[in-house]
């Protein structure tokens, strides 16, 4: 695991600065603090910050070269089923000098360039310059678990494993309105753009070459949709489902160094910990955060799991001033406004674990695969919706947050719309009402996404929202595990995100994921004779913040309060009609459903203050 960036000045006999390649290099020694290291050759520079996972010795030394010194690369990522691969390369008369995946990577590249890739399980962004050709592949993993950013600025093709080694290399940082936009309708920016201009994301599954020349080229190599079609059907699913999971887990476990889970004590992660029990994996170390609100906290049931199998059990809560200072240090690891509103429990979580282990277990993707999250049941009955729209201003709909959310959600008619804004806490009418903002975004890769859906599960809305949040609210998620925990240098990986489970239960009817109260049907059946009654029936929690409370009455949230309420912010031509003073005010009133309009705003506001500034 580690952090990649990279020059190619174009068309250009320009040489790389060393000193701006290492500089960019150096701003992600977050991701590598273990080794670091440069490539330079006349316009072409790669840098490479280590944190070392497997073959921990000096033989995993990025910039990585091949043999014949016609490839360089620098390389992201875990390809966890490395070895399967030995005996093809030494048939092909290549030596295996190390025992990093990352040797095992460029030497299948050598051998059947990006053709290879399908026959990878793993998680992963790399980089080849080919000397011969004078040309860059960048390539991205299927779900993107492994970021790769990149921008062309004034002839020059810069690439890094975060946007802030770009702005370090001197990209602008500017804020794009189309950004902006979906960042204040949707929470957070799909597809191939950022919140910023000029700054673009790999797409997940996708290549990008660059020519030297400044010819650019783009190529899906993974499709879900199409993996989901040429899916033969799974005749016995839940043991299917069992026998590839605990496949997964065992590929996940593979190592140099200590593994640990993080483990709320929900379905999803207990899940992975009695997979690892089952296996017989020893001294696992588990990671909890608690809330001394009840309605909150389900450490209690991460202790019982962590000692019902043995395992060590560590928890921890984080408030006031340390709450805030890991919401300053989590904005910045993230490079934009944090939006799940848990990033800086996760980061203070992977801080914890640093000195037990360096690689972190997770149950992410288990919502967005099996149907997890409340928000897909409004979708089962579109026309009760409507009604509950005509009678949404009753006091049933407008005193329960949960069900005024629903009352507002319910005020959409548009089927399309339904699912592109499921995943929102404030929607369109909101919008317009409270902030006075009527443009909606253009969100062209969202409605391509969303077709895609619709050919694949027509006329089911809530298969369609799974496979939409599969490639949007999926990514922004693993951008924030991967930001969060390599910001305490530790990675992270996730289980259920096995390219075999990802296909398989796209492929399977709908009784397997939306069968009993709280769905995952397929989950619950496969683990139910590994965990107990209270986490298969237990309420799902989830990591909720009460972050109401702490604006209001945390020391450090309460002066930030202050200070948001007359932030530079209100002054931007798009907030302007924002009348944030009365937001506040509200807020201190004790009226909660001014929470989901106040955080996006005071989340950006955070991020101007304490990020921006930086560049």
């Amino acid at each position: 695991m580690c952090g990649i960036n990279g020059i190619l000045h174009l068309q250009s006999q320009k040489k790389v600065d060393e000193r701006l390649l290492t500089k960019m290099r150096d701003s992600l020694e977050h991701r590598g603090p273990d080794d670091k290291g440069l490539f330079i050759e006349n316009n072409l520079g790669l840098g490479h910050r280590r944190l070392s996972i497997l073959d921990v010795s000096e033989a995993g030394h990025q910039p990585f070269l091949s043999e014949n010194s016609r490839y360089v690369m620098v390389y992201n990522g875990e390809i966890y089923n490395f070895k399967d691969f030995y005996p093809e390369l030494k048939n092909n008369g290549f030596d295996i000098r190390t025992s990093s995946d990352t040797e095992v990577l460029l030497k299948l590249f050598e051998l059947c360039g990006t053709k290879m890739l399908h026959r990878l399980n793993g998680m992963f962004a790399f980089v080849i310059w080919d000397k011969k050709e004078r040309k860059l592949t960048a390539v991205r993993d299927r779900m993107g678990v492994k970021p790769l950013y990149y921008s062309f600025y004034k002839e020059t093709f810069y690439f890094a494993s975060e946007q802030k080694a770009l702005f370090t290399a001197g990209v602008p940082l500017k804020m794009a309105q189309d950004g902006l936009e979906e960042y204040i309708f949707n929470r957070f920016v799909a597809g191939e753009n950022t919140l910023y201009e000029n700054v673009k994301k790999v797409l997940p599954g996708h290549i990008l070459t660059i020519h030297e020349s400044g010819k650019i080229t783009h190529e899906k190599w993974w499709d879900l949709k199409t993996e989901i079609q040429n899916q033969l059907k799974i005749q016995n699913p839940v043991e299917w489902f069992r026998e590839t999971f605990d496949d997964s887990i065992k590929l996940r476990m593979v190592s140099d160094v200590p593994v640990g889970v993080l483990l709320s004590g929900g379905l999803d992660s207990s899940s992975i910990l009695a997979s690892l029990n089952q296996q017989n994996f020893k001294d696992i170390q588990t990671f909890n955060i608690g809330f001394k609100e009840k309605e909150h906290n389900e450490s209690h049931l991460a202790k019982m799991m962590s000692d019902k199998f043995g395992y060590d059990f560590h928890t921890m809560q984080l408030e006031d001033n340390n709450l805030f200072d890991k919401l300053i240090n989590s904005t910045y690891f993230q490079d934009e406004p944090i939006m799940h509103l848990s990033e800086p429990h996760i980061l203070a979580l992977a801080t914890l674990a640093k000195p037990s282990v360096k690689v972190l277990l997770s149950g992410e993707g288990a919502d967005e695969l099996m149907g997890g999250y409340v928000r897909y049941k409004a979708l089962k009955y579109p026309s009760l919706l409507n009604s509950i729209g005509t009678i949404g201003h009753m006091d049933y709909f407008t005193t329960k947050p949960r069900y005024e959310k629903l009352a507002r959600y319910s005020q959409i008619k548009n089927p399309d719309d339904l699912v592109i804004y499921n995943g929102c806490n404030i929607y369109p009418n909101d919008i317009a009402k409270t902030y006075g903002i009527t443009n909606t975004p253009k969100n062209e890769y969202r409605k391509q996404i969303l077709e895609d859906a619709k050919f694949l599960y027509p006329n089911n809305l809530r298969r369609q929202a799974l496979y939409f949040d599969q490639h949007t609210y999926l990514c922004s998620l693993l951008d924030r595990n991967d930001r969060c925990t390599m910001g305490a240098s530790i990675e992270c990986r996730e289980p259920f995100l096995d390219q075999r489970l990802i296909i398989g239960l796209g492929s399977l009817d709908d009784k397997w994921l939306f069968t009993g109260k709280k769905w995952k049907f397929i989950l619950k059946s496969a683990m139910a004779t590994r965990l107990p009654e209270e986490i298969l029936k237990f309420k799902k929690v989830g990591l909720s913040v009460p972050w109401g409370d702490y604006l209001i009455k945390s020391p450090g949230f309460v002066e930030e309060l202050e200070s948001f309420s007359k932030s530079d912010l209100f002054q931007m031509p798009y907030f302007e009609n924002i009348n944030v003073k009365k937001l506040v005010q509200n807020l201190r009133k004790g009226d909660t459903k001014t929470i989901p309009y106040i955080m996006p705003m005071f989340m950006m506001h955070i991020w101007l203050k304490t990020y921006v500034n930086k560049f």
